[in-house]
């Protein structure tokens, strides 16, 4: 796999008692090319194939993965030459890491905060749009997204399960209490207010590249109902997705009479198990993503496209 080193000059500062941040603007079109990898034209064949799948679908359940999210700017893990795991030998946090040591949750909060404004700033892509579309003349009858990125949601998109939580919640380890992280933010500013830092690179889910010595001195807020341990409402790599939300994605998919993947290798057990459901049902499966999946022996159609320029071409009446 080929390297590329990013310095994208990511800085939050104070001045005055004003936090300012050079990362929160301009994120999707900018970052386009940086993280989709590089795919072959549009067969047209190949987008009739899809649009008999829509057509004979009358409830087709979606669900999409990091692919989706990369054309708004969001990095992704695997995808070949762009992905993390291809630009650096950085790894994402481990669940057990994060609950078990107070100086990993501090490196995490630091890198998590210097990364939020852009990260939040980022916006739907077609393929986002499109599905909200379908979802809203009754076309799509539920959308499962492995993203954490709330996306699908600011598209508009509500018959929606977030398989592995949303950023943009944060919950206490102790009593469960939530809070939006955008109210986080204002806390973090208030417990550090002459801290400053510059980040190199960006890494999927918010997360930023911060130096050692610059993450010693950042302060970490507890929970403002209890004083416990605050963490994204997400699934880190070594978690379990919550049994009840594994079984209610179940039931979704034994009431489907399709199952379109978009924007995903299905590496993951957590989102291969409901392909295996699928295929136990004997439901025609189609996959969009560029480059293979674990899924692609189960399909009976594949295409290797970028979602947020073939899913608008698609009629869901």
């Amino acid at each position: 796999m080929r390297r590329m080193r990013m310095t994208l000059g990511l800085t939050l500062r104070s001045a005055q008692g004003r936090w300012t941040s050079n990362a929160s603007r301009g994120c999707s079109h900018g970052s386009l090319g940086l993280f989709v990898p590089a795919s072959p034209p549009l067969d047209p064949e190949k987008v009739k194939e899809l649009q008999r799948f829509i057509t004979l679908s009358k409830r087709l359940l979606v669900m999409t993965g990091a692919g989706v999210s990369t054309e708004s700017g969001i990095p992704d893990y695997r995808s070949e030459g762009v992905g993390l795991y291809a630009r650096t030998d950085r790894r994402p946090i481990q669940h057990r890491d994060f609950v078990q040591s107070a100086p990993v949750r501090q490196r995490y909060w630091a890198r998590n905060f210097v990364g939020w404004p852009r990260f939040a700033s980022h916006q739907p892509n077609p393929a986002h749009w499109a599905l909200s579309n379908w979802e809203r003349l009754g076309k799509l009858y539920w959308l499962v997204t492995q993203n954490v990125d709330a996306l699908h949601t600011k598209a508009g998109s509500r018959r929606l399960t977030e398989l592995h939580g949303c950023m943009h919640r944060v919950l206490c380890l102790n009593c469960g209490e939530q809070t939006a992280r955008g109210v986080l933010q204002g806390r973090f500013e208030m417990l550090n207010p002459t801290w400053s830092a510059e980040a190199h690179g960006l890494a999927p889910d918010g997360d930023v590249f911060l130096t050692e010595e610059e993450v010693q001195s950042f302060q970490v807020p507890s929970c403002a109902r209890c004083g416990g341990p605050l963490k994204p409402d997400v699934t880190f790599f070594g978690d379990t997705v919550n049994h009840d939300k594994v079984d209610f994605v179940h039931k979704r998919v034994r009431e489907a009479d399709s199952l379109l993947v978009v924007g995903s290798s299905v590496q993951v057990y957590s989102s291969y198990r409901f392909i295996l459901t699928a295929q136990e049902k004997k439901l025609p499966i189609a996959i969009l993503n560029i480059g293979p999946t674990r899924s692609d022996h189960l399909a009976c159609l594949k295409l290797d496209s970028r979602c947020g320029e073939l899913l608008p071409l698609i009629d869901p009446r």
